[in-house]
């Protein structure tokens, strides 16, 4: 297999079918959820919602980033999330997430080999490879969050 495909299946695995690592996966976690459900904070935990919307502000901006050359994402803004007030918003965002999930996947798998050594952006960024390692990771911590405060929810109901 191909540095590209076992890569872009790395993150498909985090992000939309995978069991391998967490037993679970983000597709699986945000699809079987209902707004209130999305919102609902858990003491001084992150919601679902705010969890979702942190790593789809990243999925986005590395996206923008790949296509313009250009890092115009930053931290500060990354948990800037919307209010929900529905579940037409709760649904607006997971049908994002998904799409920007499987652009990134399908834009990891189009990436030559050589690219994944090759500096991203700036050298204080590292390679390709580093960030999209990083995205894999930074998802696979915040897809644990997700599980825990799930699961908090769904036994106080």
């Amino acid at each position: 297999m191909t540095r590209n495909l076992f890569v872009a299946n790395r993150v498909r695995e985090v992000l939309l079918n995978g069991h391998w690592i967490a037993n679970t996966n983000y597709k699986e976690q945000i699809q079987n959820i209902n707004w209130q459900q999305a919102i609902e904070k858990v003491h001084n935990l992150n919601s679902i919602a705010a969890l979702t919307y942190h790593v789809n502000y990243y999925l986005a901006g590395l996206l923008s980033t790949f296509e313009n050359g250009k890092l115009e994402i930053n931290d500060k803004y990354s948990f800037d999330l919307p209010v929900i007030k529905s579940q037409d918003d709760w649904d607006k965002l997971v049908v994002e997430f998904l799409s920007n999930s499987e652009k990134f996947a399908n834009t990891i798998e189009q990436l030559e080999d050589i690219r994944f050594d090759q500096v991203f952006i700036d050298e204080k960024f590292g390679t390709y490879l580093r960030n999209v390692e990083a995205v894999i990771e930074h998802s696979y911590y915040h897809l644990g969050q997700i599980s825990l405060i799930k699961k908090m929810i769904m036994k106080n109901e």
